[in-house]
């Protein structure tokens, strides 16, 4: 089969398409053929070994797929030969065909699309954690997201909209803020022509946001720590702009404010039970239409380097694709 390989860490053009061994279904795992893989911010960062978590080399990136089982390995029940699933392999994904265990695999709807369930879990997984589970987000609360047409911004303002919350969107063009407006955001604010703060002061009356959603990290982290109502939240989620900001810690003493860590893929280690109840939440909001996560670009697998590199780049807007 055909697969995007990593044979040494470094620039993601190096990345190539390769035949790779044929997976097979050991005991308690499944053979998916891959659909559709989402590209995710991590994928780029591993490649390039800037992620915290390295894998041996050679190996096949991407997280997250949906698809159809080709083989289901001894030991797995509730799962057959040719069902709709989404599958986390966190490795692998970028790939004709990929071997999961059977308890990262969940079987879909079959009415949902499988580009869409593929689109879900690391993003809007990491948002509703986010947002439940560390903000404790409550209806009728504002919710700033940073970089919101992004993979995690678009999730971020759906889900902050489905949970009840008024969303103030930030982004950086014109594209991103259109798809944060179809997502569900109230107000937005443009980073390039608009004065951020001046913005939140006016939006919310000079109270500030109950919380913020940064994914981006850099130099507007500190400005909406600063915007934040007392007894704010800040999440910290990533860091796409590359900066990690050094926040003074006199910050959230004189708001009363917390800033929260967020690393979905620890807690769902730490926690799977309630991680997989959360995915297959976010899979019914899918089916029923609730949730829809913006999908822009779609790319071959012969084209996966150059889908990292957008990605990465930040010149992608929504979710990206790739479909082997």
């Amino acid at each position: 089969m055909k697969a995007l390989v990593c044979r040494e860490l470094g620039p993601l053009a190096a990345l190539t398409v390769e035949e790779w061994p044929d997976p097979e279904a050991a005991p308690g795992e499944v053979v998916v053929d891959v659909a559709a893989a989402s590209v995710n911010y991590p994928d780029a960062l591993i490649v390039q070994g800037k992620y915290q978590a390295l894998p041996e080399r050679p190996f096949v990136p991407g997280a997250e797929c949906a698809g159809r089982v080709r083989a289901v390995g001894a030991g797995v029940a509730g799962l057959r030969v040719g069902e709709p699933v989404l599958a986390l392999p966190m490795r692998g994904a970028f790939a004709e065909r990929v071997a999961v265990p059977a308890e990262a695999v969940v079987a879909l709807d079959p009415t949902l699309a499988l580009a869409t369930a593929a689109a879900i879990p690391m993003t809007y997984g990491t948002v509703y954690h986010a947002l439940t589970d560390r903000a404790h987000l409550k209806r009728g609360e504002t919710l700033l997201v940073l970089g919101a047409g992004g993979g995690i911004g678009t999730a971020a303002v759906e889900l902050g909209k489905l949970l009840g919350a008024t969303v103030i969107a930030c982004a950086s063009s014109r594209e991103k803020l259109t798809l944060a407006r179809a997502a569900g955001a109230e107000h937005l604010i443009d980073y390039g022509t608009q004065d951020l703060r001046a913005r939140l002061r006016e939006i919310t009356t000079d109270r500030g946001v109950d919380v913020v959603c940064d994914p981006v990290g850099g130099a507007y982290s500190e400005l909406a720590l600063r915007s934040t109502a007392w007894g704010g939240r800040f999440l910290v989620v990533g860091f796409a702009a590359g900066e990690i900001p050094r926040i003074g810690l006199n910050l959230p003493l004189l708001k009363g404010s917390s800033i929260v860590g967020v690393f979905w893929g620890e807690f769902r280690r730490r926690d799977p039970r309630k991680a997989r109840a959360d995915l297959e939440w976010l899979l019914e909001q899918a089916a029923a239409g609730r949730i829809a996560p913006r999908i822009t670009a779609r790319y071959s697998l012969d084209a996966a380097a150059q889908a990292l590199a957008d990605v990465y780049e930040r010149r992608a807007a929504g979710k990206v694709l790739i479909e082997p």
